[in-house]
């Protein structure tokens, strides 16, 4: 006997609907029945390291139909032409595709092309590009005839019901949109068992059925990463619930202010199968992580107490939310253990207000400063320009603002008006110009121009290059003090790129601190030839020794480059103190023991030992340090500092450094070699070189050129 559809109120509803096709055979077996038919479901992500979690979360709650799913995934980087023949050789008759706002253009397309060879192929739709105006998006794309709308686990089975067990009819199924013309609807009413094989034709109409109820216990939400070697090398997306408790204008998710948990005790036994098999990086995709302050300090405790010492995880949070506590328990974690993203978006309290959020600066500003106390998590700001109220001089004084907490990553994103959010029904009233093309991004408001969103753009892509990389953090630390405000540097930055004709190429790290080495020797001919004067916070400019000794910090803190820059500090005179230092090092193992097997040759390949004149890098162990500095660019210590018998322990003389880096342990928040500051007697060999010039010395608010007295 046949068991009635399934009833999506059902506490779990997925193990209910696998009986559907169940029925009992003459001698009492149950036996399974449906009709073959071949179904892709098929993700463009927008990197490779990517995964779709979508997609395997539908196919694993096919339920009986499981095997009959195929799942297909590529990048937004392949040509379309790959998409589409990847596609079309697995001659698919169902083929569902998930769809945002990065990947819209390469969907559509490809659906449209692949509707041409395949006239009878079904293609539908799903995800949150497709999802808050589904009508619209069918009218637009004739190629699709459906439109999964929300949550799709449950409707991906009656979908799946409908076409392959032909139960039902599409009005029956919640949470869907699509075409169907007249005489398909009339058919299907007769009772035609092959409506899904119907052609619409000219005659389509839209037709959207109930809302979809929502999942109410996301503990009977499939599991997916059951075989981890489909996800090598990509990041793993997991969800610990599902809903957003605030209501930000330009924020889908927003739309649905219920939050509901997985339980803790499946939260906690899916992470430990993460921990226990080493993944690198898990990114938990809800929306607020921190929004029960209970649940976040029990997860995080758990995360460090089953610590692996390899396994990253990555949560979404606000910041004005994390109460002392929960500062206290991050302080406690292994240094890269966790990564916090916080959306800041402007300090404006206008645009705040329009946009809907009630956070404080002072209270974020607070927290962030806290947390990175500890340096020992990684911390990524978000700002958005182009909000309601927020004009460009707004925007410049919210970035500085911002800057000045130096966290790990700052993002300057803009604004993307959603179909669906509350700021794409107030576009008009705001005066929001916006592409009508994903990823629908502002062009101008009534507070900014488009020449200053085109502005801000240029400032974007040098905070992406010389910032967010952390390749640079040592020479943009210092650079930032030839300016008033943070943002003037990058503005500056901009303006060379542009005058020198060195945007839209690519170019290599080291071709990136060349051009920043000129940019920064060129302050005096910028003057001289009419440019934007730099205001500086000197009369006298910077030594041009002093960047070039921080140029070649923040190489050789990177890779242990094997081709030294020509404009790099000259070293032969102390290469025999070099070599004394390695040869040492074999015998007594006091800074690299764990390289204790390794002869001095092998160890000169392995480190590197530079010796810096000019620049001053700071002890940062409790024990040797003799003045409150800091390390430079995100005014972050520099980690491995030991004091070693015989060590200075004092700031005796400026007569500058001697530097080890060491690569086979890094920065876990910064990528940086680890790096011992030496003392001035390790070697006996008489130093050649001649002390002069200016000294770099790092103080509490940052780095000073001064004259050696």
């Amino acid at each position: 006997m046949n068991v009635p559809l399934c009833d999506i109120s059902h506490p779990n509803p997925v193990a209910v609907a696998q009986g559907i096709f169940e029925e009992e055979s003459k001698d009492g077996n149950i036996k399974r029945r449906s009709v073959a038919m071949k179904i892709l479901l098929t993700a463009i992500n927008a990197k490779y390291i990517h995964s779709n979690l979508a997609v395997y979360s539908l196919k694993a709650s096919a339920g009986i139909y499981e095997d009959q799913v195929e799942l297909a995934e590529y990048t937004i980087n392949h040509q379309m032409d790959e998409i589409f023949a990847g596609i079309y050789r697995r001659k698919p008759e169902l083929l569902l595709m998930s769809c945002y706002i990065w990947n819209r253009r390469e969907v559509t397309e490809t659906a449209a092309s692949l509707k041409k060879v395949l006239p009878n192929l079904k293609i539908w739709a799903g995800g949150p590009e497709v999802t808050y105006d589904a009508e619209h998006f069918l009218r637009q794309n004739p190629a699709f005839d459906g439109v999964m709308i929300g949550e799709g686990e449950q409707t991906f089975y009656r979908l799946l019901d409908y076409y392959i067990g032909k139960n039902g009819t599409l009005e029956q199924i919640p949470g869907i949109a699509f075409r169907e013309s007249a005489r398909v609807r009339q058919e299907e009413a007769a009772g035609v068992s092959d409506v899904g094989e119907q052609e619409t034709g000219d005659g389509s109409a839209f037709q959207s059925t109930l809302p979809l109820i929502p999942t109410r216990n996301l503990d009977h939400l499939p599991f997916v990463y059951q075989d981890l070697q489909k996800f090598e090398n990509r990041i793993l997306y997991y969800e610990t619930s599902r809903g957003c408790p605030f209501s930000c204008s330009y924020c889908l998710s927003s739309v649905d202010k219920r939050v509901r948990y997985r339980s803790m005790e499946l939260v906690k036994k899916e992470l430990l199968y993460f921990l226990s098999r080493n993944v690198k990086q898990v990114k938990f995709v809800d929306r607020t992580f921190n929004c029960s302050h209970a649940r976040t300090l029990e997860l995080w405790r758990f995360l460090r107490d089953h610590d692996n010492g390899v396994t990253n995880f990555h949560c979404e949070i606000s910041a004005d939310l994390i109460n002392a506590e929960e500062i206290e328990v991050l302080k406690t974690l292994r240094p890269g253990l966790l990564q916090l993203e916080i959306g800041v978006q402007t300090v404006n309290p206008d645009a705040l207000q329009a946009i809907h959020r009630t956070a404080l600066f002072a209270e974020i500003a607070e927290n962030v400063t806290q947390i990175a106390q500890a340096h020992n998590v990684h911390q990524h700001l978000d700002l958005i320009a182009g909000l309601p109220y927020e004009d460009f001089e707004s925007f410049r004084i919210s970035f500085d603002a911002v800057y000045q907490l130096y966290p790990q990553e700052l993002q300057l994103g803009f604004l993307k008006v959603l179909r669906g959010s509350e700021m794409y029904e107030r576009a008009e009233e705001y005066g929001i110009v916006y592409r009508s093309t994903p990823p629908y991004e502002v062009l101008a408001t009534k507070w900014i121009t488009c020449d200053e969103l085109l502005r801000l753009k240029e400032i974007e892509e040098m905070l992406e290059v010389y910032y967010n990389s952390l390749q640079y953090r040592n020479t943009i630390r210092a650079a930032q003090q030839l300016f008033t405000r943070p943002i003037e540097l990058y503005e500056a930055l901009a303006d060379y790129y542009g005058q020198e004709g060195l945007n839209g190429k690519s170019w290599s790290r080291l071709q990136r601190l060349e051009i920043l080495r000129r940019f920064l020797h060129a302050v005096d001919e910028r003057t001289e030839a009419g440019m934007p004067r730099f205001r500086g916070r000197s009369e006298e400019p910077a030594d041009p020794a002093c960047f070039d000794e921080l140029l070649t910090l923040d190489l050789y803190l990177r890779e242990n480059a094997k081709s030294r820059p020509d404009w790099a500090p000259d070293q032969n005179e102390e290469k025999d103190a070099v070599i004394e230092f390695y040869k040492k090092e074999e015998a007594a193992h006091h800074y690299l023991p764990e390289l204790e097997d390794r002869s001095w040759k092998q160890l000169m390949r392995m480190t590197h030992l530079e010796y810096f004149e000019h620049c001053r890098l700071a002890k940062v162990s409790p024990e040797v340090q003799a003045e409150p500095v800091k390390q430079s660019c995100g005014m972050e210590p520099m980690t491995g500092m030991k004091n070693r018998p015989g060590s200075d322990s004092s700031r005796t003389k400026r007569d500058g450094q001697w530097v080890l880096f060491c690569y086979e342990k890094r920065d876990v928040l910064t990528g940086d070699a680890r790096v011992q500051v030496l003392p001035t007697d390790f070697c006996s060999v008489q130093l050649n070189r001649i002390k002069q010039h200016s000294v770099m010395t790092y103080l509490k608010d940052g780095p000073v050129c001064g004259k050696i007295k």
